[in-house]
């Protein structure tokens, strides 16, 4: 047998949890070169995000939860992948690929290894779980493919024992699948491509042969044959809503009751998971609806909120104008930073100032967003302990009934985002939303203007100082290690969430260094990683 680099191997006749997980590596590798072709096959009417983008950041997951895990045991190397996986699942295309996982796990059971007939039938079963995950499957897409690639190893694997010889016909018939596949969705053949979610399993299973072959992961460079670009597909009137995505975690969830609610506020609903945590993903026209809903359910976490809309004409190169419209209730916000802007504009804040620490905004800002809002009912989060008194005098500079929920971080206002409901009124929603303040804690990690002594803590100019609830309470050399030294003033047993909201200053590497120490610090934390892009604050991290 050759393998795809020409090298002559050996049959490969079982897989162990130790193979699995370096076979992954390639997949995770050979999806890596290829995420912008998969990214450029994204198509509407489901504009939820980058296919590519959402899978790769789902199998990051899955490989980060089983990268240092030692072990030959093949179960259990499933098993941690399928959690991380659905942890990290972003997207449809990721749910739906946690969903594969998940069934490759129930179909390896509690075996050490696999031959060719188990490896097949593991497929087979990760094709039927992710069926059975989408409450309306469609053909044509990464399911068909997922089932195709299934049915060519189990033929394979019925003539041959080489593991090798199995994912090369999983491969193969996955190919010949996603060629199909705009014959079989009439979205695709209008925009004139293959479906990119099916094309990304392609990939998946293609790295996973590379790796399992022998083929070094340093040449694992040359991108695969490009695709047809889509064309322009026309936008529903209402336009396209948000991807809406989150995990509940709690104890005694109810899975069919969460996919029950969730299913009456919007479309595309994946709801999948167990007892202790279920991740959701849905396209609706009220995110805060649902994350008020899910919210009451349990704690959430990995919270992402994307305007359809916004994607779409940004990527049609339009121009983007909302329609005008009047809600019974409009909310306010002050965030400085890129990134936290869309943050709350995904949960369904109407107007974000520009402003926070040193760049606080004025009375006349914050009153010109007041009065800008489709509502005579306002709630006003400044977000910071230096506007709290200027929201407030705006409040008696305004008609409108405006009441101030006194956030004093973007931590707390997001926590105060959290206890929204849609349905209450102003003093209602104020009080609720006050209360919630409490729930988190807020670190902010910066640079010492000038020297100074607070407290017995000698700090020297342009050192790295961390806040804890805007009290100065370590200083350091690096920013990742200030974070770290103000998380261990936290008693553990009282940390579920730990978010970063990294600033413009961090960089990718050393955001994912201070993740992967929070993770070792707190391990039964949910812990998350956001771009804030907020200046002057290499870190922003709440505390729940």
């Amino acid at each position: 047998m050759q393998s795809l680099t020409g090298a002559a191997t050996v049959p490969i006749l079982e897989c162990d949890g130790r193979l699995f997980k370096e076979a992954l590596l390639g997949s995770l590798a050979w999806l890596t070169v290829n995420r912008d072709e998969v990214d450029a096959l994204n198509v509407f009417p489901v504009p939820d995000g980058d296919t590519g983008t959402n899978m790769l950041l789902t199998l990051q997951s899955a490989m980060d939860d089983i990268r240092d895990l030692d072990d030959a045991d093949l179960s259990r190397m499933a098993k941690r992948a399928s959690h991380g996986a659905l942890m990290g699942a972003r997207g449809n295309s990721g749910v739906i690929l946690s969903q594969i996982f998940r069934g490759f796990s129930v179909g390896i059971a509690s075996r050490h290894a696999v031959d060719a007939r188990g490896l097949a039938h593991a497929f087979t079963v990760g094709a039927d779980v992710a069926y059975r995950a989408v409450i309306k499957p469609t053909e044509g897409t990464m399911l068909s493919v997922a089932r195709e690639a299934a049915k060519g190893a189990e033929a394979k694997a019925a003539s041959s024992t080489d593991l090798t010889e199995v994912v090369r016909a999983a491969c193969e018939a996955a190919a010949a699948a996603v060629e199909r596949t705009p014959e079989q969705l009439p979205i695709l053949k209008q925009a004139g491509v293959i479906d990119a979610g099916g094309f990304g399993l392609q990939l998946i299973l293609e790295g996973f042969l590379k790796r399992m072959t022998g083929e070094a992961l340093a040449t694992f460079e040359r991108p695969a044959t490009q695709h047809a670009r889509p064309k322009a597909i026309e936008a529903p009137t209402a336009g396209w809503g948000y991807c809406t995505e989150f995990i509940i975690n709690g104890a005694n969830l109810a899975v069919d009751e969460v996919r029950t609610e969730i299913l009456r506020h919007g479309e595309s609903a994946l709801v999948v998971g167990d007892d202790a945590a279920i991740k959701v993903h849905v396209h609706t026209q009220q995110p805060a609806v649902v994350i008020g809903y899910a919210s009451s359910v349990g704690r959430l976490s990995r919270l992402k909120v994307d305007d359809m809309s916004a994607q779409h004409h940004r990527l049609q190169g339009e121009s983007i104008r909302r329609p005008a419209s009047t809600k019974h209730l409009a909310l306010v916000a002050v965030a400085s930073g890129d990134g936290f802007r869309r943050i709350l504009e995904g949960l369904g804040v109407d107007s974000v100032v520009s402003g926070g620490q040193t760049m606080n905004p004025s009375a006349e800002d914050i009153l010109a967003a007041v009065e800008s809002v489709p509502s005579s009912d306002v709630l006003l989060l400044p977000n910071n302990g230096n506007v709290v008194m200027t929201a407030q005098q705006v409040a008696e500079l305004t008609k409108k009934h405006v009441r101030v929920v006194p956030s004093r971080s973007l931590p707390q206002g997001i926590a105060a985002l959290f206890a929204f409901d849609f349905s209450a009124d102003l003093e209602a929603n104020a009080t609720a939303m006050s209360r919630a303040l409490g729930s988190v804690k807020t670190i902010e990690v910066t640079r010492a203007v000038r020297a100074s002594d607070v407290d017995g803590l000698k700090i020297a100019e342009n050192d790295v100082i961390g806040l804890l609830d805007d009290k100065i309470v370590e200083a350091g050399p690096s920013p990742e290690k200030v974070a770290h030294a103000v998380l261990k003033r936290i008693d553990p047993s009282k940390v579920a969430t730990v978010t970063i909201y990294a600033g413009v200053d961090a960089s990718e590497k050393e955001r994912e260094t201070l993740r992967s120490v929070i993770v070792k610090q707190f391990p039964d934390a949910s812990v998350e990683l956001q771009s804030g892009e907020q200046a002057l604050y290499p870190y922003v991290l709440a505390v729940e």
